[in-house]
């Protein structure tokens, strides 16, 4: 059996129960060594065996499932944040599948989740953005054309880019070409959750320079909409729990 295991953003604290409970029982786990929080390691049984994919191929990895499973043991394939975000999980759930090795997926914290936390953001907040874009700039994996960041940024609505931080000139200039004023909020978020995490705030003509200044070429997040800096009163009240808002639960209420 594998478990795709989701670390979360970086803060060992922050992977789930059952996340923790799967690196405890695995008798192979295979790690993203070059994002993955080495402290979430300790969970795992002293016999445990311990692989590093920052140096691995994928037939390297795949062919250490293999050879787990026909021993009986149980292999955790732990991957930075979630899985089903920018996590090339499918690719060897395919090759398992063509194995009839069974699998299955445990949920992590996504980078952007781990920001909002540390900066304490509501991405959706009514009528200010009520739709989270979560995208990166192409690099060496081609991005769809109907997904250019231009086309996203018309929307002019809370976005999360990853694996961008390389590119935050080209990425500026791109944003601002679909739609966002010069002076939309930005914000770098460097290693979200890690003891060394930085959160860099800026503005979209400022993003570059900024980034530049910090030395921030990688292992970044980019925050971009009004979210960010939106003060108090500028935004609508939620109707969850606004008295003269009527559900299933509660009945509207007459203020006095």
């Amino acid at each position: 059996m594998v478990h795709f295991v989701g670390a979360g953003p970086g803060a060992e604290d922050l992977i789930t129960v059952r996340g923790a409970k799967f690196l405890a029982e695995a008798d192979v786990i295979i790690y993203a060594g070059s994002l993955v929080n080495p402290k979430l390691l300790e969970y795992a049984k002293e016999n445990c065996e311990i692989f590093n994919s920052a140096s691995m191929t994928l037939e390297e990895v795949l062919e250490v499932m293999e050879k787990a499973e026909e021993k009986g043991k149980t292999t955790v394939r732990l991957h930075t944040g979630e899985p089903s975000i920018y996590g090339a999980v499918r690719e060897q759930m395919d090759r398992l599948e063509e194995h009839g090795i069974p699998y299955d997926s445990c949920p992590g914290v996504s980078a952007c989740f781990g920001a909002a936390s540390s900066m304490n953001l509501e991405y959706t907040l009514p009528e200010v953005a009520q739709s989270l874009i979560i995208t990166r700039m192409e690099g060496r994996t081609k991005v769809p054309e109907r997904e250019r960041i231009e086309s996203m940024a018309a929307h002019q609505t809370s976005m999360a880019i990853y694996l961008s931080a390389g590119m935050l000139m080209q990425l500026a200039e791109r944003l601002i070409h679909g739609g966002y004023p010069k002076d939309t909020p930005a914000a770098i978020v460097y290693k979200a959750t890690w003891p060394e995490e930085r959160i860099l705030q800026c503005t979209l003509e400022t993003l570059a320079a900024t980034g530049a200044e910090h030395g921030i070429t990688n292992t970044a997040l980019v925050l971009v909409g009004k979210v960010l800096t939106v003060g108090k009163g500028l935004y609508e009240r939620s109707k969850l729990y606004d008295p003269d808002f009527e559900t299933g639960y509660r009945e509207k209420r007459e203020q006095i």
